[in-house]
């Protein structure tokens, strides 16, 4: 029976702890009204306009930005001020005028000389103070329109800045579950494809999907969360974006309400997470009662089990995909984006049952699991990697050929707002597992694989990092404190749970019909 270590228990509460202020940090920091927006985005234009290495406090800028929005709006009041093409319409009229009547010279000098000058005829100034009002009236709409489309800008920055602890915090709640999602979808794949290989890690990949029932939960709350409102992360929940009377309505969302509703969203979440939580309760409890069977019946009844909810993942899976990430982004849409999605936490999920295993095999657990089954799965690792990038690829080149503006926006504000992340995403995924794990003896070396699983999770979760923060937050995005803070507390909770559901069977299975092709499994 393996015993999760004291030091393990403590770095993970540490973990957790660290991880909750960070995330309160995060959310307390966050601006709260359309004020702080406009001393953060003047301290950022000063900060970077005026080649300092620090940025002006927030108080003076926001003090500037308000006296120059004063002398505008003082000097909207002024013809003099605004040559518009209004206002040279007005001028070019009043001279064509004049010039019928035979006064063109006096009517030239009644539109360009000052209004105080004592050569200039009465007449004139009649045509002088009507031109202040028409000049007058034509800057008012304008400057109205002006500052309403500035308070609508800010608006939306508040909203995006809001989002960004919201986000962070999503991102890694739903990258966790998910991998622990795909490494039930890969433990029901062996039950049904009956492996001989792999029977010696259905402990530890049982461990690991006791994180399900919990990230579950506290993946219900956060979607709770947004159908509460509670945060902006879901355009197509904001008010009036199906209501024609509104201004707010949205032509595209309207469309799409029949399915992205709240009601129909909500029930969708609790259905996908229900059933695979069943499926991973009662394989586990039947794969325990194994143990201590006369038969194979209770293997009979995983098989089952397990080729019923492939059934149902699938179909699940990609539907939660649209749910949850793509609809991020409503006006946007792939017919590859579930198998995409799928591909990025299934080798994840691979890779943590690697490293989990290694860890064991340090503590000197796991006697039967040996280099070949180690090399299994780093072949896992290598394939699924390059399957991801053929996903990636395929998506990326079909939209950006066909350059369809409402599909190739999708990309074209990834690679022009997260150039780093975006191509740094493709390089961890596929350039580095290429070189490192294409190696036959690489495969086989724990240092390496711990390496290279490392750089393939944290390349995963800046994928989904890709997926989710434009939509969310647009270009104020920066991996700071709320983004590290969120995965260092849901890693934390990870380790917690995992290692202390590894102490509650036996790590080998004892009745498995394949196990001892397991136990001497060697190539």
């Amino acid at each position: 029976m393996y015993t999760i270590s004291s030091k393990l228990k403590t770095f993970s509460i540490v973990l957790m702890v660290v991880g909750l202020l960070g995330i309160g940090y995060g959310f307390l920091t966050a601006p709260k009204d359309i004020k702080e927006v406009e001393a953060i985005l003047a301290a950022e234009s000063h900060g970077h306009g005026g080649g300092h290495g620090e940025a002006h406090e927030a108080a003076p800028a926001h003090a500037e930005e308000a006296h120059a929005t004063e002398a505008h709006e003082a000097e909207a009041a002024k013809p003099e001020a605004h040559a518009t093409e209004g206002e040279a319409g007005v001028a070019d009229q009043a001279h064509d005028e004049h010039a019928a009547t035979g006064d063109a010279a006096a009517s030239h000098d009644s539109v360009t000389t000052s209004v105080d000058t004592a050569a200039a005829p009465a007449v004139a100034e009649a045509p002088a103070e009507e031109h202040r009002e028409v000049a007058a009236a034509h800057a008012e709409p304008a400057h109205a329109d002006a500052h309403a489309e500035h308070e609508a800008h800010l608006e939306h920055v508040l909203h995006q800045l809001q989002n960004k602890p919201w986000a962070a915090l999503y991102v890694a709640c739903i990258f966790f579950l998910l991998i622990s999602m795909g490494v039930l979808a890969f433990y029901a794949i062996q039950q049904v494809a009956q492996a001989g290989w792999s029977p010696v890690l259905f402990r530890v990949m049982e461990g690991i999907t006791a994180y399900l029932p919990v990230g579950s939960i506290l993946f219900l709350i956060f979607l709770i969360t947004c159908a509460a409102h509670l945060n902006h992360l879901f355009v197509w929940m904001a008010d009036g974006v199906t209501d024609p009377k509104s201004e707010n309505y949205d032509a595209l969302i309207a469309g799409k309400s029949g399915y992205l509703n709240i009601p129909f969203w909500l029930i969708r979440a609790v259905i996908f997470i229900a059933g695979w939580n069943l499926y991973r309760h009662f394989s586990r409890k039947t794969g325990l009662a194994q143990d201590e069977a006369h038969d194979d019946a209770n293997y009979k009844k995983v098989f089952k089990m397990s080729a019923g909810f492939l059934v149902f993942f699938i179909v699940s899976e990609s539907i939660m995909a649209w749910d949850w990430i793509m609809s991020l982004d409503p006006h946007w849409f792939s017919t590859l984006f579930g198998w995409y999605v799928f591909a990025s936490f299934f080798v994840s999920g691979i890779t943590v049952i690697c490293m989990v295993t290694l860890y064991l095999k340090t503590k000197g657990y796991l006697e039967y699991v040996n280099t070949s089954h180690i090399h299994d799965l780093a072949k896992f690792m290598f394939g699924i990697s390059v399957f991801w990038t053929y996903l990636w690829f395929s998506q990326f080149m079909l939209i950006w050929y066909a350059n369809i503006p409402e599909e190739v926006t999708y990309f074209i504000t990834r690679i022009n707002d997260y150039t780093l992340p975006f191509w740094g995403a493709v390089v961890m995924n596929f350039v580095f597992p290429i070189l490192i794990l294409i190696n036959t003896d690489f495969k086989r070396v724990t240092w390496i694989l711990v390496g290279a699983g490392s750089i393939i999770l944290v390349g995963h979760y800046i994928d989904f990092f890709n997926m989710i923060m434009p939509a969310t937050v647009g270009d104020q995005w920066f991996i700071g404190i709320p983004e590290i803070s969120s995965v260092l507390f849901f890693l934390g909770l990870f380790l917690l749970v995992v290692f202390t559901a590894l102490t509650k069977a036996p790590l080998m299975p004892k009745r498995n019909p394949y196990i001892e092709e397991s136990k001497h499994f060697h190539y």
